[in-house]
C-alpha cells in the first residue's frame, strides 16, 4: 500500500531516531546517560495535581470541552500573560485560544495560512516541526540561516524580494531551540516592520518564555507597538509547570491568526479536557518563588555542562536561557552524527545531533539538561576518561 508523496519528503522524527537508538543500547545492556530531549524530570507542583483531581471528580468536566477553551481558561491565560508580559487588553474572546501543547497549534497554524506553492520563513536550525508542517501544508520552506556570528539571530534583510513576496508565515522562536540564543525587543521591532511591509504573518514560539538565568526574562513579541497586527505567540504549560504531558497551552494574540487556528481546530480535534484547562488554570496562578526555585535546579545544570565541557577544552559562554546547551563538535570527527555516536557508543551518552535542526545546525549538538546533577557530572567524567576533548 502506497502512503502519500509528501511522506517522501519527511525524514523520521528526530527524536524517534534518538529513540531507537537509546532503545538498541539499553538491550545491549548500557547504562545510558540521556541528554537528548528536553522532557523536564521534575513532577508537576502538587497545586496543579490538586486541581486535576478535583476536576476529574466533577462531572461537568466530563463532555466535550468548548474547541478554542473555556472562557475561565482564556481569561485566565490572557490575565497571565498581562502580568507577566505587561500586555493589556488582550480579548480572551478573539485573541486567545487553548491549545493541545505548542506541537499541534504549530502543525495547523500552517494548515490555517500555507497553500500550494507558498512559502514559509523558517529558522535554521530550528524545531523541526516547522519545516514538517511546510511540507504538510504544500509549501515551501526559505531556511533563514541561525549562525553563531548574528548571535544566532535570522538576517531579514536576506530574505530575497520575491520570497517574501509569496511568504505567508514567519516563524520565530525566542529562547531558542536549540541554540539557547535570545532576543531582543529592538530585534522583535524589524521583524514586526518586516512582516507588515510583506503581509505576513509572524509566529512566535514562546515555549521558553518560563526558562531563564542570572536574572533574565525573555520578552514577548506582542510587547513591541503595533506587533498585535501581525503576529500571534505559543506559549505553553510544558517546560515552566513540568507539564510536557498533559498537552496544554494557549495561542495569543493577532485576530486573524487566531480565528485561522480556529477554524483549523474545529475540524482536527475536540479541544483539551477540561479538567486539564483547569489545572493549567492553577498553574497560571503559582507565585512567582516557585518558578525562581525550579530555575534554580536548571541554572546549576547548566553551570555544571558549560564548567565540564570548558574542563575539556570547549569554547562556551553559558546560555541565559532554554534546558539547553548549544556545542560545536570537534572539527576531528567530521559531522554532527559521527560525534553523537561516538559519545553513544563509548561513553554512553545521548545527546541530539545538531544537524537534525537543519542544515546549519551541522557541526554543533544539543545538551538537554533534564537529568539530575549527579548524572551530569558523570557524562562529563565518562566523556574525560574516553579521551574527549574539544580540538578546533
Amino acid at each position: 500500500m502506497k502512503t502519500a508523496a509528501r511522506l517522501e519528503r519527511i525524514p523520521p522524527y528526530l527524536f524517534a531516531e534518538i529513540d531507537r537508538r537509546r532503545d538498541e543500547a539499553v538491550a545491549r545492556g548500557v547504562d545510558i546517560i540521556n541528554m537528548g530531549i528536553g522532557d523536564p524530570d521534575k513532577p508537576t507542583p502538587a497545586v496543579v495535581l490538586e486541581a486535576m483531581h478535583a476536576a476529574i471528580d466533577d462531572p461537568s468536566t466530563h463532555n466535550y470541552p468548548p474547541y478554542k477553551g473555556t472562557r475561565a481558561y482564556r481569561e485566565a491565560a490572557a490575565a497571565w500573560f498581562e502580568r507577566r508580559f505587561g500586555v493589556a487588553g488582550l480579548n480572551p474572546d478573539t485573541e486567545v485560544i487553548s491549545s493541545i501543547g505548542s506541537k499541534e497549534a504549530i502543525h495547523n497554524t500552517f494548515l490555517a495560512f500555507v497553500d500550494p506553492g507558498d512559502y514559509t520563513l523558517i529558522p535554521d536550525p530550528a524545531y523541526p516541526v516547522y519545516r514538517t508542517a511546510t511540507i504538510f501544508a504544500g509549501g515551501e520552506f526559505f531556511a533563514m540561516p541561525l549562525l553563531p556570528e548574528n548571535q544566532f539571530l535570522p538576517d531579514l534583510e536576506a530574505v530575497p524580494e520575491e520570497v517574501a513576496r509569496k511568504a505567508k508565515l514567519l516563524w520565530l522562536n525566542y529562547p531558542n531551540n536549540p541554540t539557547g540564543a535570545v532576543a531582543s525587543l529592538e530585534f522583535f521591532d524589524k521583524v514586526v516592520h518586516f512582516a507588515k511591509k510583506h503581509d505576513i504573518l509572524v509566529c512566535h514560539d514562546n515555549a521558553y518564555s518560563e526558562m531563564a538565568y542570572d536574572g533574565y526574562q525573555p520578552p514577548s513579541i506582542l510587547q513591541v507597538p503595533g506587533a498585535r497586527d501581525v503576529a500571534i505567540e505559543f506559549l505553553s504549560c510544558s517546560k515552566a509547570y513540568n507539564m510536557t504531558g498533559w498537552r496544554v497551552g494557549f495561542v495569543i494574540g493577532n485576530r486573524a491568526g487566531i480565528a485561522g487556528l480556529g477554524q483549523v481546530k474545529t475540524n482536527i480535534d475536540s479541544g483539551v479536557f477540561k479538567a486539564i484547562q483547569r489545572a493549567a488554570i492553577a498553574a497560571f496562578g503559582l507565585e512567582d518563588e516557585r518558578l525562581h526555585q525550579l530555575m534554580a535546579v536548571y541554572q546549576n545544570r547548566r553551570n555544571i555542562i558549560v564548567e565540564g565541557l570548558r574542563s575539556l577544552g570547549w569554547p562556551l559562554e553559558a546560555p541565559k536561557a532554554t534546558l539547553y546547551v548549544w556545542a560545536p563538535i570537534p572539527k576531528s570527527f567530521g559531522s554532527s552524527v559521527a560525534f553523537v555516536g561516538t559519545l553513544l557508543d563509548k561513553c554512553g551518552i545521548i545527546v541530539a545531533p545538531g544537524n537534525g535542526y537543519g542544515e546549519h545546525g551541522e557541526g554543533f549538538f544539543r545538551i538537554a539538561l533534564t537529568v539530575p546533577d549527579e548524572r551530569m557530572r558523570e557524562a562529563i567524567g565518562r566523556m574525560e576518561a574516553a579521551g574527549i576533548r574539544f580540538e578546533g
